[in-house]
């Protein structure tokens, strides 16, 4: 499989981390969407990232459902997911908080770096922000009362990845937009999982992720 998009997009990101936890073989290819569109789009028209070229030639695109592809290929053997019905909830509640504050910080990001500053519009910007501060103090709210586990790689799970990766992209993209002294759960929990091989392998960069095991 392969693997095409920059680490530094959060999306990209927690699929080449995930599929690294799910134990699958990838060849990663750090493609930009800008700088090296033509490139992108030879391998998928619509220049989405993350794309996923599978093993049969079948393009993939959205994190979500590359990550969904990625857990069919290897249950019951392994998953990224909670086996009951209540965990199951709050690992998608908890995903889905981290999603949409991340969604929101790539919107207020290219309303600072893609639009020109006579063309931005003040009342959008502090829409996206409001929200996108509103989840991460309710995901905040439940790791304080929860913390996901992340002291060992085996103890990850989806929603504990991409609350991680999704903090570190926040907080390194758009510093001090984010208060990180008042969401210290969410902070120690990113933290905890940055130190681990998996996400030490596939750091938040324009690099190439460096998997060991990748397909060729």
């Amino acid at each position: 499989m392969r693997l095409i998009g920059m680490l530094d997009s959060p999306y990209v990101r927690r699929v080449a981390i995930s599929l690294q936890l799910l134990g699958l073989p990838f060849r990663h290819e750090s493609l930009s969407v800008f700088r090296t569109y033509d490139r992108f789009r030879a391998i998928n028209p619509v220049v989405k990232a993350p794309t996923l070229v599978c093993e049969d030639g079948t393009v993939l695109m959205d994190s979500a459902l590359i990550l969904d592809y990625a857990e069919a290929l290897v249950r019951p053997a392994c998953t990224l997911l909670p086996a009951t019905l209540p965990a199951l909830r709050r690992e998608l509640r908890l995903a889905g908080l981290a999603l949409a504050g991340c969604d929101k910080a790539v919107q207020h990001y290219y309303e600072l770096t893609q639009r020109p500053p006579e063309r931005r519009h003040a009342p959008w910007l502090d829409r996206v922000t409001a929200q996108m501060r509103a989840a991460f103090g309710e995901l905040e709210r439940e790791l304080a009362h929860q913390p996901l586990p992340a002291a060992s790689s085996a103890e990850l799970t989806q929603a504990g990845i991409t609350a991680a990766v999704v903090w570190h992209f926040v907080q390194s993209t758009l510093p001090g937009v984010v208060d990180a002294a008042a969401h210290p759960a969410l902070a120690a929990h990113s933290a905890r999982a940055e130190a681990l091989p998996e996400f030490r392998a596939a750091p938040h960069s324009g690099g190439t992720a460096h998997v060991s095991g990748s397909a060729a």
